[in-house]
């Protein structure tokens, strides 16, 4: 049996302007520029640059509709826009941004953009000096294709054969494939076409003159590549029947090698991400001075030949359904556009208040730049700060750089959760790892220290963590465990 029933539901939605609003908030500079390119192509009412200095005349002051205009010709249209709500008589247009925190002095940066051979075509033009058959030389063209950006090609001989015949049309054997991957070897940087480590590894000693430190170094990497990744030294003196010196040469040979022979190539024209801060925070006279870049900040305004456009339209006498149909086209245009300009103005305004309190909160640490005096900070404590929600500032930190005197941070790092110390303080968790990581570089690496004695040793300086605890910033720090730091 069907029942209608009517129920009454209480909801809060945001509208298309607040979500348009919190994509702008959460852009960062560079993307905010692009944003802003594509409203001025996508809304020819909207206008970059300084305006002219002459102001807007407008001899239409009285109160009249646009519809009561319209009752004046013979033929009737009805319409709900009112004219003078787009027309100012102001000495300055509401609807005008001028640039805040912002110098004109600034420096102008753009940023650079990578060019020439990539790594993949520097190896196929190598390639193209070798002697090959129609099917080795695909094969080949194949593999180099199949490079990464660290100079690997990380797929099974039988996997690259199953990809040839499906994408290539090209049915051949794992024995073929193996052959061609010796002539990519050969190609520079020495290393490049292993599949993985160990063999990019012993690719480079192989060009190497064969003296005995290098045949050693050689030896250790084919026979004994487990132990000498893990540090077992102890084992590899035993196997290899040499001295410690002997065994420290070796390393120091190791060292000398590049694990990563793809990022030697100066060429290649892998796009590098370039920061652009959106903040920067200078110490002026002891005291911090917070600036928005100004690329946050454009001059934008109403195009005044849309507003001219709607004058005219006003004086006409005789309206025509066309014409009325191009009004509704400006108005929409024109909405778009104040509204475009006034959410810039408050996303300038997020921003600056949000940082601006993050600043003050972490004074200590901008004036002197010790990480350890970064305070524990949470999104709610901004948030109850500047009377915001927690999205907003998560939006905020998330996605934003700012220049400090020690360098370009994104500000989500200054936000850290509080643990107690043994007099009963909340601390931040950067604090801790920050003692954590100077006690470990401060260790005798003959006799590196293990998470129970880093846990008794930060005890000590007042901050009780359990062991467990010390393993998880410890990995966060991406510090390998004591038997990895071990040298010799």
């Amino acid at each position: 049996m069907l029942k209608q029933q009517l129920n009454f539901k209480l909801s809060q939605k945001l509208s298309p302007q607040q979500i348009q609003l919190m994509k702008l908030i959460q852009l960062p500079t560079q993307a905010f520029e692009q944003r802003i390119s594509q409203e001025m192509e996508e809304n020819p009412a909207l206008e970059g640059g300084k305006e002219d200095d002459d102001v807007y005349e407008d001899d239409f002051n009285n109160e009249d509709s646009y519809e009561e205009d319209f009752n004046e010709g013979n033929d009737s249209i009805e319409t709900d826009i009112n004219v003078d709500d787009y027309l100012s008589d102001d000495e300055t247009p509401s609807y005008k941004l001028s640039a805040n925190n912002y110098s004109a002095d600034d420096e102008e940066k753009t940023t650079p953009y990578a060019s020439g051979t990539s790594f993949n075509q520097y190896l196929l033009q190598q390639l193209s000096t070798y002697r090959l058959d129609e099917e080795e030389e695909e094969i080949a063209k194949f593999l180099v294709g199949s490079v990464d950006e660290s100079g690997y090609i990380r797929r099974e001989s039988r996997d690259i054969v199953d990809d040839l015949a499906f994408t290539q049309n090209i049915y051949t054997s794992e024995e073929k494939i193996e052959k061609v991957l010796k002539i990519v070897q050969e190609l520079d940087p020495a290393g490049v076409g292993a599949r993985g480590l160990q063999e990019s590894l012993l690719i480079q000693l192989s060009r190497k003159d064969r003296t005995a430190s290098v045949e050693l170094v050689f030896h250790i990497i084919k026979d004994s590549f487990d132990h000498f990744s893990k540090k077992h030294y102890k084992k590899l003196l035993q196997k290899f029947d040499i001295s410690e010196d002997q065994l420290r040469e070796a390393i120091q040979e190791i060292e000398h090698l590049n694990p990563k022979p793809g990022g030697t190539y100066s060429g290649n024209n892998r796009i590098v991400e370039h920061v652009v801060p959106d903040f920067t925070i200078k110490i002026v006279d002891g005291e911090l001075d917070l600036t928005l870049n100004g690329r946050n900040a454009p001059e934008l305004h109403v195009s005044r030949d849309y507003t001219n456009m709607l004058k005219g339209y006003k004086e006409a006498k005789n309206k025509s359904k066309s014409q009325k149909d191009a009004v509704m086209f400006i108005k929409q245009k024109l909405d778009g556009a104040k509204w475009f300009i006034e959410a810039i103005k408050q996303r300038q305004q997020t921003l600056f208040v949000t940082m601006n309190s993050i600043m003050f909160h972490q004074e200590e640490y901008f004036l002197s730049g010790d990480e350890r005096k970064l305070k524990p900070m949470i999104l709610k404590d901004i948030a109850d700060k500047i009377h915001m929600d927690v999205s907003t500032v998560s939006r905020v930190a998330n996605s934003k750089y700012v220049d400090t005197p020690y360098g370009t941070k994104l500000i989500k790092e200054y936000f850290s959760e509080s643990m107690k110390n043994d007099q009963g303080e909340d601390v931040s968790t950067k604090e801790i790892k920050k003692i954590l990581e100077i006690t470990i570089s401060e260790e005798n690496k003959k006799k590196p220290l293990t998470d129970d004695k880093l846990a008794k040793i930060l005890k000590e300086k007042g901050y009780p963590i359990a062991r467990r605890t010390i393993a998880k910033y410890r990995e966060q720090l991406d510090l390998p465990v004591a038997r990895l730091r071990k040298e010799i």
